[in-house]
């Protein structure tokens, strides 16, 4: 802790309590990073002789080789590497920190750390699309029963069902790529919030660490952690997408349903009963998804009435960042696994397409496109069928008719054929080839589609890495 003497000795309670040394790990590289940057501005603007600079970066260079266990004792990591420098280039190491402070020099350590973690989240993203989508593309005529309220409702397609999924996810992409545009934005050169008195060059400091920008307003680029609510928040929208297919996953193992069954890796059994298999790693999926959610909540409560400027309340903020971050991805990578090695009771699925009478909006649908009645109609004669819990017969279909549209549905045209046809779980998917529908032809065409976005993904996020990569490859040249 930077104290002077009219502050005294703290007791190590107090010490530990406002130590952050735990939680610095993750930015521990980054912050050697910000500091290669800043110093190497501060040479080109005149400010630090060069012969000094060339010592700190040598030592800076000798501390990233030995880690971060090579580090003495201090209340952040900011002020253990300043203390290691000061240790090999003597008073003179100390200029490393002209114009600067730590609170935007903490500020651009976090948004460089997450930029990192936010590349490999999205490749993660990816990822577990692309495995929805190749999953779907094998089961475009897979039948499956469709649910509302956990009910039969209609026949659909496996590839419908797994599309729905994969389209979440990709809503999910979107928006975490969003919140990098603002994430990859650089504080640097704010110093503690009213900027400095010294001649420094944001933009360069931001070119050098292969940022898009700048946090621009001082006072803002220290005392905002918006970018990390942002990023909570769309984690937390991703862990609730993603619990809902762990949902499913956990449902459709059962016996109740045997739709499917994990792959041993992804499940366990019981210390009491060895017949079990336990979904455990959907089952922690759910349960990540409140953390998550607390991770979001926690920071939203930190946040909430701080005044402008910099408030130490944001040293709490970051390691929920850091929690919330790692639940997501994990959970992301496994969720991926386990659908890829997922394996479907296909007759089983195709068997229960049509229970629960799931066909009836087909054969009220049939019924006004054929006979012309309103489907209001249509809908409370299909309703009667439905009570009585048996298949309809031709006959029975017209007697209810004639009492409710006052006419006999086969005086219009309406055939056993189109009632057969209507009962179909098949012919019902393959009539609705609308846009985005579950008929085959249509699933083709989105899977087609969703490959091509996945690709146009895959190259939004090798431009992203190539830019930062470039820029800290550069970085790491200077001495």
């Amino acid at each position: 802790m930077f104290r002077d003497q009219r502050l005294g000795e703290s007791r190590q309670d107090v010490l530990d309590y406002l130590s952050s040394r735990e939680a610095d790990g993750r930015i521990f590289q980054a912050d050697l990073q910000v500091d290669r940057a800043h110093l190497a501005m501060l040479r080109e603007q005149g400010l630090v002789p060069a012969e000094v600079c060339s010592k700190i970066f040598s030592a800076l260079d000798d501390l990233m080789k030995e880690g971060p266990q090579s580090l003495g004792a201090g209340e952040d990591v900011h002020e253990a590497i300043e203390a290691y420098v000061l240790a090999r280039v003597g008073p003179e190491g100390g200029r490393m920190h002209t114009g600067r402070s730590r609170n935007d020099e903490v500020a651009t350590c976090i948004r460089l750390a997450l930029r990192s973690e936010m590349l490999d989240l999205l490749q993660e993203l990816l990822s577990l699309q692309s495995t929805l989508v190749r999953l779907a593309k094998e089961h475009t005529e897979t039948v499956i029963p469709g649910f509302t309220h956990t009910q039969h409702a209609q026949p659909t397609t496996l590839a419908h069902h797994l599309l729905a999924h994969a389209d979440a996810f990709a809503r999910d992409l979107s928006r975490a790529e969003d919140a990098y545009s603002r994430v990859n934005l650089s504080p640097l050169g704010a110093a503690a919030f009213a900027s400095t008195g010294f001649k420094i060059d944001r933009q360069r400091t931001a070119q050098l660490l292969g940022f898009d920008g700048l946090v621009e307003n001082s006072m803002d680029a220290v005392s905002s952690r918006d970018f990390i609510l942002e990023v909570l928040a769309g984690l937390s929208i991703l862990m609730v997408n993603a619990s809902r297919l762990a949902e499913e996953l956990v449902l459709w193992s059962t016996s109740e349903f045997a739709y499917l069954e994990l792959d041993n890796l992804y499940a366990s059994t019981s210390s009491i009963m060895p017949q079990k298999k336990n979904p455990d790693t959907a089952e922690l999926a759910r349960g990540k998804t409140g953390s998550v959610l607390g991770s979001l909540m926690a920071a939203l409560s930190i946040c909430k009435g701080l005044p402008m400027s910099y408030n130490r309340d944001l040293q709490e903020v970051t390691p929920h960042l850091w929690r919330g971050l790692d639940w997501a991805r994990s959970t992301v990578r496994i969720l991926d696994g386990c659908v890829s090695s997922l394996r479907f009771n296909l007759p089983r699925l195709e068997s229960s397409s049509g229970a629960g009478f799931s066909t009836a909006t087909e054969i009220a649908d049939s019924l006004v496109r054929i006979t012309g009645m309103p489907f209001r109609t249509a809908h409370s004669i299909v309703g009667r069928i439905a009570a009585s819990g048996i298949r309809p017969s031709l006959a029975e279909l017209d007697g209810i008719a004639l009492e409710l549209a006052g006419f006999r549905a086969s005086e219009r045209g309406f055939s056993e054929a189109d009632l057969a046809r209507s009962l179909d779980p098949k012919s019902n998917v393959a009539l609705r080839a609308n846009t985005g529908g579950p008929a085959p032809a249509e699933t083709e065409r989105m899977v087609r589609d969703r490959l091509e976005k996945i690709a146009a993904g895959e190259e939004r996020l090798a431009r992203r890495r190539s830019r930062g990569e470039k820029a800290l490859g550069e970085l790491r040249a200077k001495k």
